[in-house]
């Protein structure tokens, strides 16, 4: 029994009835036609109570809802209606939508909340099992009513913010008693959204079609169907947007260039907006195993020879922002700058190189580095080849050696085989939901983006743990704040750049990009005009 409560609560009709009304443009919304979606690679999971990733959400956010999604209004229910806490913060209860199916036409209850949170949310879904790392169980009081228990504290907000990305609900009467991992619907999802699954044809494409009994009312959605093609070639990608047969690429799907030269076309609209929820970092990891690397002097070094601002201008086109440390600016009061910085300075960095007892020899190297830079597009690949070339001016000698993503998560993250890598940290709405993981001890082997970089601070850990057991929004915040300085301090990453993901649209789209997760979020609004 919760004797006092703290409410965070939120009528989820009302409010969906609020949003459905403002969001909608001048046009009156026009039922039918299909919309057409640039993926840049395909995906071995479409399940994303097993993979967080933005490449599942970008699909399976049509077939599977969260109990709670973001607008630009703030958090709103989506199959949760209410949410509160306890004063101790050890139980949170989840009042749920009623008169919810699943797609084969079950209905949607608590018991399903529960199975998955135990067995997907806790076990297995990358990043929740930490945030999940204290869930005790979910008692279902009545079928709509989910109530989670922690063996420690666990803030409203925390689990709040972590929801739109990591509170997907599986049917349980189609997991239960299976191997979860092999289960079929992973990759043909049963879910409760707008849209059901219909087919996956590999290398080609993943149709969507209506849902006729969504729960919002027969009005939505307003669209037949969604078909999501697989381009993995920007430039073809590129040119079928500007033929009319894409609709929407995200996430920088295609090249910067045919970016910007489309965002001056009136067909199309540019930009980031709807991405506010995923901003990332463009990163160096460093494998401090390599007695080289451990020097922080030379960390030190090499975070002076990037010209973070040419970067700036030249690979992202100046969409973005230097950054400082691992949590970006987006982080609201989490996020602080007061942090040690690191200006570019050349003859800095041969200084603390020289410091640390590494003297360029006759041909001007001081020593060599494998750096493996991630393949999830134009931006990793150009700030790799950019690392090479600054390396250079400072007398380090780089082999890029380039993977396929299943390369490349194995040679970083599982076989450690690496000096030095470059990729993405994607900050999702908390510091406790994607961004301690890379700094926190202790990730088993091969967890991707996590820290499998052999950084091993007591310092560090205390205060990411305490961090996430704090009940109290400020003192939160400054146990966030030192995390930061203390990682501008030991640099066991380098989050060198933040900025925003793209996307390039058809104004034939209706109600596109308006939440700040849109392309993760389920589109029952948007509408073609044809």
């Amino acid at each position: 029994m919760i004797v006092s409560k703290k409410q965070l609560s939120l009528l989820g009709g009302a409010v969906s009835v609020i949003i459905a009304t403002t969001a909608v443009q001048a046009e009156e919304p026009r039922r039918g036609g299909t919309a057409i979606i640039h993926m840049a690679s395909e995906q071995g999971v479409l399940n994303p109570a097993l993979r967080a990733s933005t490449g599942v959400y970008q699909i399976t956010g049509k077939f599977m809802e969260p109990l709670i999604d973001k607008t630009y209004d703030g958090y709103v229910g989506v199959l949760a209606t209410s949410w509160s806490s306890s004063e101790d913060g050890k139980a949170i209860t989840f009042k749920l939508r009623e008169g919810v199916k699943w797609h084969d036409g079950k209905p949607f209850t608590c018991d399903d909340v529960s199975f998955t949170a135990m067995n997907l949310w806790k076990k297995l879904l990358n990043y929740s099992t930490t945030l999940q790392a204290n869930l005790d169980a979910v008692d279902c009081t009545d079928p709509y009513t989910a109530v989670f228990r922690y063996s420690k504290p666990m803030p409203l907000e925390l689990l709040v913010a972590a929801m739109p990305d990591l509170g997907h609900p599986v049917p349980k009467h189609l997991y239960e008693g299976t191997d979860i991992l092999k289960n079929p619907y992973n990759q043909k999802p049963v879910g409760t959204g707008p849209f059901k699954f219909v087919e996956y044809e590999r290398g080609q494409y993943i149709i969507g079609e209506r849902n006729e009994d969504y729960w919002r009312g027969k009005q939505y959605p307003y669209l037949d169907r969604v078909i999501w093609r697989f381009i993995p070639d920007k430039a073809a990608a590129a040119a079928a947007i500007e033929a009319g047969e894409i609709h929407e690429s995200g996430f920088n799907g295609i090249s910067m260039e045919d970016m910007e030269r489309l965002g001056k076309d009136d067909r199309f609209d540019m930009g980031p907006k709807g991405f506010e929820n995923n901003v990332a970092h463009s990163t160096v990891e460093f494998n401090l195993r390599n007695p080289i690397l451990a020097d922080l002097r030379v960390r030190q070094a090499i975070y002076h020879g990037l010209n973070i601002d040419f970067a700036l201008k030249t690979i992202m086109r100046g969409y973005g922002k230097p950054g400082r440390g691992p949590i970006p600016s987006a982080g609201g009061i989490n996020y602080t700058d007061d942090v040690q910085t690191y200006p570019y300075d050349v003859e800095k960095a041969k200084a603390l190189l020289d410091e640390a007892g590494y003297k360029p020899d006759a041909n001007g190297i001081r020593f060599k580095l494998k750096h493996r830079p991630a393949p999830w597009g134009e931006y990793t690949q150009l700030w790799a080849e950019y690392f090479a070339q600054a390396m250079k001016q400072i007398g380090i000698s780089v082999e890029i050696v380039t993977n396929d993503a299943p390369g490349f998560l194995n040679g970083v993250y599982r076989d450690h085989d690496f000096d030095t890598a470059n990729g993405w940290h994607q900050f999702r709405a908390d510091p406790a939901v994607s961004t301690t993981v890379w700094l926190r001890s202790g990730a088993p082997v091969g967890t991707a983006w996590s820290n499998q970089f052999d950084y091993k601070s007591d310092k560090m850990d205390a205060l990411i743990d305490a961090a996430a057991g704090e009940l109290d929004p400020a003192k939160r915040a400054d146990l966030y704040h030192q995390v930061q300085k203390l990682e501008m301090t030991d640099l066991p990453v380098i989050f060198a750049i933040e900025h925003p993901f793209l996307g390039i649209t058809s104004k034939k789209l209706k109600n596109h990009h308006n939440t700040p997760r849109w392309d993760s979020s389920s589109w029952y609004d948007l509408w073609l005009e044809e």
